[in-house]
């Protein structure tokens, strides 16, 4: 047993004293006391003496403790700050939800002119968009197609000074980098605005670059819904549709609520096939669509918004609506009960206002909120609606779908996401903050006045932010607190 000595001094005092809590007046944590620390303030109760020792053998490199099945305060420190520690459930990290479900069922990782690494007028076009795109899990990938030199149809959002890539060279580009992250399927959206000559050959390029991987064909699926399930098969497929585009001009609200869900885009399964449009206002005539790439859309056909209730009508399964997020704001305010049950059974698409040139995003969260599964945004601009959207899509492994929670999809009552009476027992969260560390040096050298802020993002009557106090003068770089309380509702 080791001798009861004095603990070593450390910046970090507050762990210090989580681990003298249960060393119990030792220099080091004995395997057992690691474990009572374990169950009591990790709340790790599927731990067991194994857990334990695994964690010693981890993260301590002192031969002795070790030896003794015990770890030093360095070693708790290190076990302290690795990823074993982080807040994330870390069996979350491999995909656990049920992916069995109807396609409508889930949120997908969406990306909005995914071919764009700045803004939306002369922003550059470039292949490696789309590999940060999947490789960040995105299961929905937009590509804005215009015909080119040569017979060779071109991606780059149209009417503008952003520079253009070659489209066999996108898809070869997505053929390639598709399934590193998830293997799950991919919805490739395609704006169409190419003549018939050039969509022959976009469709040709689908087929002979992504080859068995592109879903030809309905599937056989089990699901209790009328769409396929995420596991029913790993190919791609397009969505399609002929009617005009999502990129014309916003200038009066009435003209932009005419258009913005007329945007052509297409779907694909591990790759589901595309739905194709062309601009309204650049373009007075609806793209007719070649057979030859209408034949590849199955189950994402594009058709416009008219109202809720003529979807419930007329929209069949396999069919999808694209809405602006102004438009998609205006419905959930006046029927977000019918909009949660509307994406119960189909796919919903929203993307940003053409207003916003610089690419920046909309809050994500509003349009999960009635259900809606593919909420597009620009990847390439940070932020909270990006560190939101990385946030959802960290869950179940990464793998882009995300499945919705029961409320969103239950059929015995009616949810209306903007109302304050759920009749629901809320749940008290209590969190405590320890301290901080790694963080960053200022410029100016100066010392920094930090503290922590903790977000729930959810429905409005979820919606809370809470801080801790500022430490003043932090010199450190790390952040010291006594009892740094959080208390939310």
């Amino acid at each position: 047993m080791m001798k009861k000595n004095k603990v070593p001094q450390s910046r970090r005092a507050e762990i210090m004293g989580l681990f003298q809590n249960h060393a119990e007046g030792l220099t080091t944590l004995s395997a057992s006391a690691l474990l009572k620390f374990l169950h009591k303030d990790q709340m790790q109760h599927a731990a067991n003496i194994d857990t334990a020792e695994s964690l010693i053998d981890k993260y301590e490199i002192e031969k002795a403790a070790i030896e003794s099945r015990s770890m030093t305060f360095e070693g708790f420190l290190r076990y302290m700050e690795s990823k074993d520690c982080c807040l994330f459930d870390q069996t979350h990290t491999s995909v656990y939800q049920d992916m069995g479900q109807p396609l409508n069922s889930y949120f997908i990782s969406s990306s909005h002119n995914t071919y764009l690494t700045g803004d939306q007028l002369v922003g550059r076009s470039h292949l490696d968009a789309y590999v940060s795109a999947l490789r960040k899990g995105c299961r929905c990938l937009e590509i804005d197609c215009w015909d080119g030199p040569d017979m060779e149809p071109v991606v780059y959002h149209g009417y503008t000074l952003t520079t253009k890539i070659l489209f066999k060279d996108v898809i070869a580009t997505v053929a390639q980098h598709a399934f590193e992250v998830s293997a799950f399927p991919i919805i490739l959206s395609l704006e169409n605005h190419c003549c018939e000559e050039q969509q022959e050959v976009m469709a040709q390029y689908l087929i002979s670059i992504l080859g068995d991987k592109l879903l030809k064909s309905p599937l056989d699926h089990p699901t209790s819904g009328d769409l396929p399930s995420p596991n029913a098969d790993n190919k791609t497929e397009a969505e399609e549709s002929a009617d005009e585009g999502e990129d014309g001009d916003e200038e009066e609200e009435d003209e932009e609520d005419e258009e913005e869900e007329d945007e052509g885009h297409q779907s694909k399964a591990k790759f589901w096939s595309p739905r194709i449009a062309g601009s309204k206002k650049k373009m007075k005539k609806k793209v007719k669509v070649a057979q030859a790439l209408s034949d590849l859309v199955i189950y994402a056909r594009s058709v416009k918004f008219i109202s809720f209730s003529h979807s419930k009508d007329n929209q069949n399964c396999y069919e999808n609506t694209s809405i602006a997020e102004k438009k998609a704001r205006k419905l959930i305010k006046a029927s977000g009960p019918d909009f949660v049950q509307h994406n119960q059974k189909f796919l919903s698409r929203i993307y940003p206002a053409g207003s916003r040139t610089s690419s920046s995003n909309y809050n994500p969260q509003e349009f999960w909120n009635v259900g809606a599964q593919i909420v597009a945004l620009n990847f390439q601009s940070l932020g909270l609606p990006m560190d939101l959207n990385d946030g959802r899509f960290r869950d179940n492994g990464g793998c882009g779908y995300i499945l919705k929670p029961a409320v969103l999809m239950s059929s015995e009552r009616s949810f209306d996401p903007s109302s304050s009476q759920h009749h629901l027992k809320p749940t008290h969260l209590l969190l405590k903050v320890i301290s901080g560390s790694n963080l960053p040096v200022p410029k100016s050298g100066k010392a920094l006045d930090p503290f922590v802020r903790v977000e729930i993002h959810g429905i409005p009557s979820d919606s809370r932010t809470k801080n801790t106090h500022t430490v003043k003068n932090n010199c450190e770089y790390l952040m010291e607190f006594q009892h740094g309380w959080l208390c939310c509702i």
